[in-house]
């Protein structure tokens, strides 16, 4: 077999790619990602880009400098082995509602509070008002919520709800299941003083509709959120918060699921309360 039978030139620049046999799959692509269709694109330029990004890259963006470097770093900036041990302490105290609150007033305390904040500020109860409405309440900054509230509020309208499958209201289509999760995978500190802390919490996410009929299948993204939390009343708030794309890993060859498998484990399986 020639080279040419399983990789050919890629632009005369003399690199090259590999093509890999192609496998049946249903309407979740297959065992590999393959190109979708421009409406499928637009939608995943919305879906993940206004979503994630434009709806939550908050109005009134503060100065995230601090009185101090980031702690559990070593030469070069690099994490320390200790960075991902646990602690030992008990990461939260109290909760309100599901999102967890009451954390500790350190660094550790921080981003704890940043990766269960992103989980809450990714979740499909963001495409309702008034569940929407809680979960800012519970996670914000008082002095930022009005902010946070009107910039969401012009991001989550029922013509965006529409682009993404959903009823004007935020709620999914009879028989079908919409998925918005947001998965931290790892926490780093960057600054912090005694009352404010910049914390980057590294995600994963699912986005799409799990159904029958669905057009927009889930699909996964990863992305890394800033947020400067602020010491407010005994806990931490979230005062700004940024988001930009990656890192992501190598996409996998894995079998996807069918809408139904999908939609059992969006209703089977529960998030988890994120400590360091």
């Amino acid at each position: 077999m020639s080279p040419d039978d399983d990789h050919e030139g890629y632009g005369g620049t003399g690199q090259t790619r590999t093509r890999y046999p192609e496998r049946p799959g249903d309407v979740y692509g297959g065992a590999r990602r393959t190109p979708r269709s421009s409406s499928r694109s637009l939608v995943t330029v919305v879906g993940v880009i206004v979503l994630l990004i434009a709806a939550i890259a908050f109005a009134n963006r503060g100065d995230n400098a601090s009185d101090s470097t980031a702690t559990g770093t070593g030469a070069g900036g690099e994490p320390k082995s200790s960075s991902t041990a646990p602690s030992g302490t008990k990461p939260v105290k109290s909760t309100s509602g599901a999102i967890p609150t009451g954390y500790a007033h350190d660094t550790q305390g921080a981003q704890s509070a940043a990766a269960n904040y992103a989980v809450a500020l990714g979740a499909a109860d963001m495409f309702n008002k008034a569940q929407r409405d809680a979960i800012l309440q519970t996670v914000i900054a008082p002095a930022r919520l009005a902010g946070f509230r009107s910039t969401l509020d012009q991001a989550y309208t029922p013509a965006f709800n529409k682009t993404v499958g959903l009823n004007d209201d935020g709620s999914a289509p009879a028989g079908s299941t919409f998925v918005s999760r947001t998965s931290p995978i790892g926490t780093k500190v960057t600054a912090s003083a005694q009352n404010s802390v910049t914390v980057e919490v590294w995600c994963s996410g699912l986005l799409g509709m799990a159904g029958e009929n669905s057009t927009n299948p889930v699909t996964n993204s990863w992305f890394t959120i800033t947020m400067q939390l602020e010491w407010v009343s005994g806990d931490w708030k979230v005062a700004t918060q940024s988001q930009k794309a990656g890192p992501a890993p190598v996409p996998g060859d894995d079998q996807a699921s069918s809408a139904d498998e999908m939609a059992k484990a969006v209703d089977e399986y529960g998030g988890f309360t994120y400590a360091r």
